[in-house]
């Protein structure tokens, strides 16, 4: 459990409850071919499959489907999910969900396929203007008004987490930001997921989709405590981003260990299924974490990062248009980030570095931004990830514009540990403009 054990005290007027939410999980190899099987429990008869058309070419959507196909189920598959979703893609998908009258869903892909399959799932069962449901201040943040039509997400990288969670977030073309819908509705309703889905990744993709992991956990670990919010004034108005608790240290912590031990060796040999397969747990621990404490500052700066981009286009994405994938828009802020926040709460970020495996044992509480700051940049160096926010294509001219952005993010912004102006967020992006 956490080494701060004072992080969870709380005061008159303050929350005092955390709560737990969590999809039904079946992890393993060969765990598709049981698909069938648990759609038909959920009830469904008519399913959307969603995947994307890379994907559409591999074994995995047949043998799904064939799982699908052999407990009785009619089956219509929908490949034209986008990498980095746009509310665009959403509408389409949506579209394809209102014309299929479906009962249920599966999807079997990336955190984009997830989560394409979350909004269609939402806007063909209570269609609405696109924006009601977005995050405010972007959006009108309406709640979402009842259960949705069962879920099984299926992922294919070790990453998101979108298997474990109520969030889904794409490109809002019209003001070039990211942005989301979050609710416990948007929760699938089970996860099958087979590690051995990672094993044809390029090197470039798994190294963005893990340290979109290791963010996952650094940042949920290093939220803003539960017990630092006001006491809602009825159950159901407790955020699902209720900050760190108990419960979310525990996959924080064994996630992080994890990717200390684990990540390098699977961005770098693709030969090696352990770390693969460990990648992939990590993954889902650090998804039910950050399902149930949210992240903070790197991934709302991430937002603008991707939704600016110009002209980077990553070795092993499609090659179609420009963009920065989301794992690594977040992971070239996180040293700025951290060695901002780590004066909030110090012991939780060296403890969060030793868990990478930094040496932290003469460590004082002033050391803690530079340790944890520190070892991200080494692991980035080690796995090729640019040189922050620079290496993907911005520079002084564009921190106003990045700042702008990331500021809408306030859903995030009000999970960290400490204050964060859009002036700290124009300073923090200069910083991790370069690490070496």
């Amino acid at each position: 459990m956490s080494c701060c054990h004072n992080y969870y005290v709380s005061t008159e007027g303050s929350e005092s409850i955390f709560s737990v939410d969590i999809s039904s999980i079946n992890f393993g190899h060969g765990v598709l071919k049981e698909a069938g099987e648990h759609a038909k429990a959920l009830g469904m008869n008519r399913v959307a499959l969603f995947t994307d058309r890379v994907l559409r070419s591999l074994p995995y959507v047949s043998e799904l489907g064939d799982s699908l196909r052999a407990a009785g189920l009619d089956v219509a598959i929908y490949d034209e999910v986008k990498v980095e979703p746009t509310d665009q893609s959403f509408l389409a998908a949506a579209r394809f969900a209102v014309e299929g009258k479906f009962d249920g869903y599966v999807s079997l892909g990336g955190g984009s396929v997830i989560d394409t399959c979350k909004a269609a799932n939402l806007y063909a069962t209570y269609p609405a203007d696109f924006l009601d449901y977005v995050n405010a201040p972007i959006g009108a943040g309406k709640p979402v008004p009842g259960p949705l039509k069962p879920h099984i997400a299926c992922p294919t990288t070790c990453g998101t987490g979108s298997e474990c969670t109520g969030i889904t977030i794409f490109d809002l073309l019209s003001m070039r930001v990211k942005t989301g819908i979050a609710s416990r509705r948007l929760r699938p309703s089970m996860a099958l997921i087979d590690p051995a889905t990672t094993y044809t990744l390029p090197k470039n993709v798994v190294a963005a989709s893990g340290f979109d992991v290791l963010s996952h956990a650094l940042e949920s670990y290093t939220a803003k405590p539960y017990t630092h919010r006001a006491a809602p004034g009825k159950p159901s108005l407790r955020p699902m981003s209720q900050g760190a608790n108990p419960w979310s240290d525990i996959g924080c912590e064994a996630a992080l260990k994890l990717l200390g031990l684990y990540l390098e060796r699977a961005v770098n040999d693709a030969d090696d299924a352990e770390a693969r397969d460990r990648m992939m747990y990590a993954a889902t621990l650090a998804g039910i974490a950050f399902g149930n404490s949210g992240v903070h500052v790197p991934h709302g700066m991430s937002y603008s990062v991707a939704g600016l981009v110009r002209d980077y286009q990553p070795e092993g994405y499609p090659q179609d248009e420009p963009m920065v994938p989301h794992g690594m828009s977040v992971i070239v802020n996180a040293p700025s980030v951290f060695r901002f926040t780590a004066s909030a709460c110090p012991e939780r970020h060296i403890h969060g570095a030793a868990c990478l495996g930094a040496e932290t044992r003469d460590a004082s509480n002033a050391d803690a931004a530079e340790i944890l700051a520190g070892q991200l940049i080494k692991m980035m160096k080690a796995t090729g990830i640019p040189n922050g926010v620079g290496g993907v294509g911005y520079g002084e001219a564009d921190v106003a514009a990045l700042a702008k952005g990331a500021w809408a993010q306030q859903r995030l912004l009000t999970n960290a540990p400490r204050e964060v102006s859009e002036s700290d967020l124009g300073n923090l992006y200069r910083e991790a403009m370069r690490y070496w």
